[in-house]
């Protein structure tokens, strides 16, 4: 065996440990060791600022977090040389599929978390500038994002209701602006310490509609009183619109596994035909359903890979170039390799008829993996093949396609 074989095997070892994760045995231990350096640094970042705990462990603190920085530096040199492994990279130059990888905002996030300190090393700073590249240490917090399916539904929570949580945003922003304007009227003659301009009026307007009531500030004629209390009670209303939006989204999410997707249903898709019951019992409880009406876009093209999704009935069409379709029928299934890959979907997937979809998510990708991870393994080998086959349907319907420009284009002649 050659040494570049070698080198080549090491390496998708490491791309498997670093990026599978739960999927594999020794990233299990990874992730968990980096979980708790990551925990580990929060607490340590805290409690530096405590001047006897920093007198007393100071240099053992220092220590603690060199140690980190090194790990993660170590991490993050380990992720960047593996990710050429990734399919979608592997037909790229070394130099920019790295590249590539690196601009991801998970790998800027482990930038930001270990740059300050060699930026330290090489260029000295004084002790204001230290205190703010010390702040850049929090970033190791974002680091947990990789690691929790909890914080991944919050952000697709977030990003499903934006609109909708930008919009309260801008509500809570104009009633704030409409209360501090009423009130520097009403208390600017009483008060003109305290209420002589809007701006200065506008700390009280935020701190009673978010009933805090520092009480540093408070109006003293009757109108102010009187108005003070109906701002205190729109300030219920309105600032629990972006926790009711929030609240929401979760049930949503939560919702969206309740439907009902039987035994049978999930039997018949052939991606499962050579699963046993108790698996095929498992990957059900992960599954939800979704339904699309004929014309509907099931899957837009450049949309992030965050689930894979199975025909249960009816047919889609995916747009693999101009001109040249794909059918998808009674138990097709796609979106694998963008899930698996961690990229974008290239090919947009639309509904020819009444579809009914079963969806399994990445996060459902994961929890499979952790009790199954034969199944997960299988989906991968079944998903590799199916994509090796379409590669070869595309090379020779493209031949086909040259083909027969090349005899009209003889013809013509």
């Amino acid at each position: 065996m050659s040494f570049a074989s070698v080198w080549r095997g090491w390496r998708a070892e490491v791309h498997d440990i670093l990026e599978v994760g739960d999927g594999n045995p020794i990233g299990r231990v990874v992730n968990v060791f980096l979980i708790v350096l990551i925990i580990a640094n929060g607490l340590a970042f805290a409690a530096e600022t405590v001047s006897s705990v920093y007198q007393r462990w100071g240099p053992e603190l220092e220590a603690f977090n060199i140690f980190s920085v090194l790990v993660f530096t170590v991490e993050y040199v380990l992720r960047l040389w593996s990710s050429v492994e990734i399919p979608l990279y592997r037909r790229m130059p070394y130099w920019r599929a790295r590249l590539n990888f690196a601009l991801r905002p998970m790998m800027i996030i482990d930038l930001l978390a270990i740059l300050p300190f060699y930026v330290y090393l090489l260029v000295p700073f004084d002790l204001r500038a230290l205190r703010v590249l010390r702040l850049f240490r929090l970033f190791r917090l974002l680091k947990l994002l990789r690691y929790s399916p909890a914080l991944l539904t919050l952000k697709r929570v977030v990003a499903h209701e934006h609109r909708a949580l930008l919009g309260a945003l801008l509500l809570m922003m104009m009633l704030m602006l409409f209360s501090a304007a009423i009130i520097y009227f009403l208390e600017r003659e009483a008060q003109p310490d305290k209420f002589g301009s809007i701006p200065a009026a506008a700390w009280w307007a935020l701190a009673t509609l978010t009933t805090i009531g520092y009480g540093d500030i408070v109006p003293i004629t009757p109108w102010g009183k009187v108005f003070g209390g109906i701002v205190m009670l729109f300030g219920l209303g309105m600032f629990a619109l972006p926790i009711a939006i929030l609240a929401t989204g979760f049930s949503q999410e939560s919702a969206r596994h309740e439907f009902v997707v039987t035994w049978s249903m999930v039997a018949r898709v052939p991606l499962f035909s050579t699963l046993d019951a108790a698996e095929v019992a498992e990957i059900t409880k992960l599954l939800y359903t979704r339904l699309f009406q004929p014309g509907a876009t099931i899957v837009p093209a450049g949309d992030p890979g965050g689930a894979m999704y199975f025909i249960g009935s009816g047919e889609a069409t995916v747009c693999v170039a101009p001109g040249e379709y794909i059918k998808l029928h009674e138990g097709d299934f796609f979106g694998e390799m963008a899930l698996l890959e961690h990229r974008r979907h290239k090919h947009a997937v639309v509904a020819d008829t009444l579809c009914r979809i079963y969806v399994l998510d990445s996060e459902g990708l994961a929890r499979l993996g952790r009790g199954h991870p034969e199944i997960v393994r299988h989906i991968k080998r079944v998903a590799k093949e199916r994509h090796r086959e379409n590669e070869k349907v595309r090379r020779v319907a493209r031949t086909a396609r040259a083909k027969s420009a090349a005899k009209k284009e003889t013809e013509a002649r």
